[in-house]
């Protein structure tokens, strides 16, 4: 079945408080999306961010983003005052601040908390249910508070290693904080399978993120060093990246710590499977970064300054989804399969049998074989973009890229002005053979170049794209929908779904 969706991060939705929340907005955009004819919204991780503000840089690989809890729903549990969030100065409309963030949203929420009943028996068995990571994920953030925000590698050495006597005495002395990122973190869960699940019933399904790796300054490597290539002294051996390339003389130096796959493999892949269990039960469908790194990876030995000095060493291959799928049954995964691939890379994409990514920017750039080009598609099974979060707007690309693409997508798009080839483009993304077509919030906004999401091989300045509620209207609802009738991209319609077609046509 041909389908379509829409790219648009929680951080993005309209909001009075600083980013986008699972409140009432994020349910007027599902609605937005069924009376357009989507039937996919995907995000980014959920994840709190840490280091640049960047999802794919978090304290935890299962934890969700403190910023992003309602503070009105909790009003209506009666755990806030109105006055105790809406009076405050939450900064521009056209951006995250995730600086004033940090100080305004934890004040607020240990209000909400100082008034929560920690006996609610659904707070009790959310802790059960998530003890395998949230206990140690709550003591990491109590402790990260306690030291002012620094990274575990800067706390007392008896800490930072934990030693058994010293996180005992931290469990008692820090018990309110602990419980504190504990019941925010029900606090978000609890909104967010509200919010998925009246997606679903109005027949969206949501798609996640997965990152391949997890920050250095986070919970599992601190109290899992064992799933990493650590010294003794648990710092990094090698860390992640990528090799140089024409876009970046220097590469790309992202300073994760590696997977200690020989690990991995003895203990059958556990931790990744409990890891694509957890995602997969708050997806629908999970899109996993990087996903060549399971084949190979480019490793770069810990403390040099740039990525040109690396190798090339092997992944678990398709070992580990072998494992996941005797565990866990079949799962959805998109396979994000961008970048170098090699023949061995693809063969592994083939053996797991995930759809791939096309992206429509980069179909331009080596004439009629670019395998990003609609002809060129091999299987439908895969997804087409407009563009990545890691992409230029469609508008900022028409105007960033070369003069030699930009006279090759004219021609192969039969466009004389410049202007009209982000119109195209989006065009030829839902025309393709893919079952799924996603475009960037941005590009059906006709957004300009500095609405970009991020920029990567930058460390700040990125992650900051809000919208506002007055650009979901009706007139940018039914160019959505006619679109997606055109390309036969609309879901099953039923007889409410043909009401409003005939609501669309009406008020036209």
């Amino acid at each position: 079945m041909r389908r379509s969706g829409i790219l648009m991060h929680i951080s993005s939705l309209p909001s009075r408080y600083g980013i986008g929340k699972l409140g009432a907005s994020a349910y007027q955009f599902a609605d937005f999306l069924k009376k357009s004819g989507v039937s996919v919204w995907q995000i980014l991780p959920l994840s709190p961010t840490s280091y640049g503000d960047s999802p794919y840089q978090s304290f935890s690989a299962y934890a969700g983003n403190p910023y992003f809890i309602d503070f009105e729903q909790l009003e209506e549990q009666g755990l806030l005052e109105h006055t105790d969030y809406a009076d405050a100065n939450w900064g521009s409309p056209n951006k995250v601040d995730y600086e004033r963030l940090y100080q305004m949203c934890f004040p607020i929420l240990k209000k909400a908390f100082q008034a929560f009943d920690r006996t609610n028996p659904d707070y009790v068995a959310f802790c059960e249910k998530h003890r395998a990571w949230l206990p140690d994920y709550a003591l990491f953030m109590a402790l990260k508070f306690a030291h002012n925000g620094k990274a575990w590698t800067e706390w007392e050495p008896e800490l930072a290693m934990r030693n058994a006597e010293s996180l005992q005495k931290a469990r008692s002395k820090y018990i309110e904080d602990v419980q504190f990122f504990q019941v925010i973190q029900y606090w978000f869960y609890s909104q967010w399978d509200k919010l998925k699940t009246y997606c679903n019933e109005n027949g969206i399904s949501l798609i996640g993120d997965m990152p391949i790796y997890v920050s250095y300054d986070s919970v599992e490597v601190w109290s899992q060093p064992e799933l990493f290539e650590l010294d003794r002294q648990h710092r990094p051996i090698a860390v992640a990246g990528c090799p140089p390339d024409v876009f970046s003389p220097t590469g790309q130096l992202w300073g994760n710590p590696l997977y200690d796959w020989d690990y991995h493999k003895k203990t059958g892949y556990a931790w990744w499977i409990q890891r694509l269990a957890f995602a997969t039960s708050i997806y629908d469908t999970v899109r996993i970064d990087h996903f060549r790194g399971f084949e190979s990876y480019y490793s770069i030995p810990y403390g040099n300054p740039t990525a040109e000095i690396g190798e090339w060493r092997k992944g678990p291959n398709t070992a580990l989804f072998k494992a996941a799928q005797a565990a866990l049954g079949d799962l959805s995964i998109i396979a994000e399969d961008l970048g170098f691939i090699t023949p061995e890379v693809q063969k592994m994409l083939d053996a797991c049998g995930y759809p791939g990514m096309k992206v429509t920017q980069f179909a331009f750039s080596d004439g009629a074989k670019n395998t990003y080009l609609p002809q060129n598609y091999k299987t439908t099974n895969c997804v087409a973009y407009t563009g990545t979060h890691d992409n230029m707007t469609l508008n900022g690309w028409v105007y960033g890229a070369s003069d030699k693409e930009i006279s090759f997508a004219k021609r192969y798009l039969r466009v004389r002005d410049r202007k009209d080839l982000p119109e195209s483009m989006l065009r030829i993304t839902w025309g393709s053979i893919a079952d799924l077509a996603i475009g960037q919030v941005q590009d059906f906004l006709q957004e300009p170049a500095n609405a970009r999401m991020n920029t990567p091989s930058t460390a700040f300045g990125n992650w900051q794209y809000r919208t506002t509620a007055k650009q979901f209207n009706h007139k940018l609802s039914k160019k959505i929908y006619q679109l997606n009738a055109l390309y036969n991209r609309l879901p099953e319609e039923d007889s409410a779904a043909e009401t409003d077609t005939k609501e669309i046509e009406q008020e036209d």
